[in-house]
């Protein structure tokens, strides 16, 4: 089953917590959502951050993700809309701790979110994204093996400092088992660098490093650590609605062109 080519369905997973993968899922959305792009952000994270941090409390929450891979809810009668013009949140519960037993089972377990796409893309009620972001939790598990299964290319959001490559190398396979086995067209669509510290040598030789190993797979846009993009998610907002002149909601915005810029480019080849 080929993926078709709208949206454009993106994870972002890293197994390692605390590296910005959320805060890019959240951010990045904003800024592809200002360009003009209609977006949703799937959140497969148990924890929820990405759905805290785009205003969902957690009352609002009746139907999730959960429901989502259980078959029990279709996309269009969960995803919310946020405080972003543009931007929908499918948003996470604890329920989704659990969904990896009751759906081990299940022949097509691994293809749980790429139907449910599949049948949002077919309904008529669904909106029509231009691109879908997946937060996937920090592990390689059944939550992640769906999200990578489920897209066209995985986004690494990489931290500077000094173990950013350690593990790098499992993830890259995990990858690679995922589109020998469920999903030919997946790709690594790119390795942004965060919370760098301009400060800090050591963010600096980081990201020689990274570019020295991973080449053009890294994104020029490097994403500084900025008191304004820690804030944000406390008040329930994108910090370019929390503050767009800050210098973290002006690299997300690079980031939202070199994105679009690449994609351009692989629809063209």
């Amino acid at each position: 089953m080929s993926l078709p080519a709208t949206p454009r369905v993106i994870a972002l997973a890293n197994q390692k917590g605390g590296v910005g993968k959320t805060t890019t899922a959240i951010n990045l959305g904003t800024a592809l959502a200002a360009t003009g792009e209609e977006v949703l952000v799937v959140d497969l994270d148990p924890q929820g951050n990405a759905s805290t941090g785009l205003g969902i409390d957690r009352k609002s929450r009746t139907v999730s993700t959960y429901d989502l891979l259980l078959g029990e809810a279709p996309l269009d009668e969960i995803a919310l809309p946020t405080a972003v013009p543009q931007v929908s949140v499918a948003p996470s519960t604890l329920d989704l701790l659990g969904v990896e037993l009751e759906i081990a089972a299940m022949p097509d377990r691994a293809y749980r979110l790429r139907q449910a796409l599949a049948a949002a893309k077919e309904s008529s009620r669904g909106r029509n994204y231009t691109y879908v972001l997946v937060d996937c939790p920090p592990s390689l598990n059944l939550l992640t093996i769906n999200a990578m299964a489920a897209s066209h290319s995985v986004l690494v959001p990489l931290q500077c400092e000094f173990f950013a490559l350690e593990g790098l190398s499992q993830l890259l396979h995990t990858v690679e088992q995922v589109k020998q086995s469920l999903n030919p067209e997946l790709t690594i669509h790119g390795i942004v660098l965060t919370m760098f510290d301009s400060r800090n040598s050591l963010s600096g030789q980081v990201v020689a490093d990274v570019r020295a190993h991973m080449g053009a797979a890294v994104y020029e846009t490097v994403i500084p650590r900025n008191v304004r993009v820690s804030e944000a998610p406390s008040h329930g907002k994108p910090v370019l609605l929390y503050d767009f002149k800050s210098s973290g909601s002006q690299a997300y915005l690079r980031l939202a062109a070199e994105i679009i810029q690449r994609e351009r480019t692989l629809r063209a080849a």
